[in-house]
């Protein structure tokens, strides 16, 4: 442990605190990674020790072998491509995605021009404090108020899946 702890110091510690290594035999044992953190690296690097005596540098050369990343996501796109043929209104869904990406931007555009107006943002925040305030109030503070915004929100959830 102490030689991995000066090893990290000899690496991220200026020159002039890097402790002086001794080394005794042409290939040293300073332990650097493990064999399997080395798939982590895809480009190869060289790290130098530097001691007041000797320097000692290692070359460093791994590959990624680790595929999960790129079955996940071909798994994702698989899975895409799969909803996307069992769909049957294919031009459908496209006119409500771009009708969803006109109506984003559009609504974009009306937030950056009322934010253009010097009084109106503030004014704003200040309706937005005052009806959080009010929700706090009126739904939090209590026991028997947050019982009844459960309810609420049960009968909700109840009304959108369709169960009641």
């Amino acid at each position: 442990m102490a030689a991995s702890s000066s090893t990290a110091q000899a690496l991220f510690a200026p020159p002039s605190l890097t402790p002086a290594f001794h080394l005794r035999s042409s290939s040293p044992n300073l332990p650097l990674l493990p064999r399997s953190a080395t798939s982590l690296f895809t480009a190869s690097s060289k790290l130098q020790i530097s001691g007041s005596r000797r320097s000692v540098s290692y070359c460093i050369k791994a590959s990624s072998d680790d595929t999960s990343e790129t079955s996940e996501v071909g798994e994702v796109f698989s899975g895409l491509k799969e909803k996307w043929d069992a769909l049957e209104n294919k031009p459908m869904v496209a006119i409500y995605g771009g009708g969803a990406a006109l109506g984003v931007w559009l609504s974009s555009t009306v937030v950056d021009a009322i934010n253009g107006v010097p009084v109106i943002p503030k004014f704003l925040e200040l309706v937005g404090l005052g009806y959080t305030g009010w929700f706090v109030y009126r739904y939090l503070l209590f026991k028997s108020t947050r019982k009844e915004l459960a309810d609420d929100i049960e009968a909700l959830k109840k009304k959108i899946i369709g169960s009641e």
